[in-house]
């Protein structure tokens, strides 16, 4: 085998692992995708009409079905950032366990450990996400989106999975418990809600507007938003590239760090 197979053949063996236990222990997982898709049906039927008139909507259009256009996409990121907490999870519980200890003792590639996470969560993230856009599908989202626009639309979620999913594996292996864990990736959730998936930033407050139109969920938001109903995203998807290769990076890094601080203790 190359230098290259053994890291590889260990990451997949840790995904087998990670996606065994997502499997026998499902609440995780229903729990992260429930809150969403609550969000989503709560300012559709109970918020929808009053929003759909009270602001006014990129390309035109009020009312609930217009709104729903304009919320489905953000509620699709929250998905994506609500799926992170898991990986805070599964990984402070890791290294709470002593499942570490056993693995220090195998001649297994160090990294494969925190990989076999990240990938898992990215897949429990694509299901979340069919999901998710199931219900929007049949709440009366109605995207149009080209085949080009879905496929750029689904690698920058996946991008945004990916990143997250790195960060969190950061935070939940610096979190002393599991209940620090799954506590710590919790603003990531709310981050959405102070950009524009919910309401558009120019109907808020100065102070708010300001924030909410410079953090990284808001130009996100608009990208998928554009690319899912066929309108310009003009500098939004440069802008959501750039943040996402920051986050992926930091997130790594210190994921690294800290997990080969924790391994040496």
């Amino acid at each position: 085998m190359s230098a290259t197979t053994y890291p590889v053949r260990d990451a997949m063996t840790m995904l087998r692992r990670n996606l065994k236990h997502a499997q026998r222990y499902p609440s995780m997982t229903v729990t992260v995708v429930i809150m969403p898709i609550v969000m989503l049906l709560m300012f559709v039927y109970f918020f929808g009409g009053a929003l759909g008139e009270g602001i006014e909507i990129p390309g035109g259009g009020s009312g609930r079905d217009a709104y729903t256009n304009y919320l489905a996409p953000g509620i699709l990121l929250m998905t994506v950032a609500s799926s992170s907490i898991a990986t805070a999870i599964s990984v402070c519980t890791d290294m709470t366990e002593g499942i570490i200890n056993r693995f220090r003792t195998m001649a297994i590639s160090r990294s494969s450990v925190l990989v076999g996470h990240v990938l898992g969560n990215m897949i429990q993230t694509v299901l979340a996400l069919l999901l998710t856009l199931g219900v929007a599908l049949a709440v009366g989202f109605r995207p149009e989106a080209s085949v080009v626009e879905w496929a750029a639309a689904g690698g920058l979620l996946l991008l945004l999975a990916f990143a997250l999913a790195w960060l969190s594996a950061a935070m939940g292996l610096s979190s002393d418990s599991v209940e620090t864990a799954s506590n710590a990736p919790m603003p990531l959730t709310l981050l959405p809600f102070l950009g524009s998936a919910i309401v558009t930033p120019d109907s808020m407050p100065a102070g708010i507007r300001w924030f909410a139109e410079y953090q990284p969920f808001t130009p996100l938001t608009e990208t998928v938003r554009g690319l899912l109903s066929g309108s310009e995203i003009g500098n939004n998807g440069w802008i959501a590239l750039a943040w996402l290769a920051g986050i992926s990076v930091l997130g790594y890094l210190w994921s690294m760090a800290a997990f080969k601080k924790a391994v040496k203790r």
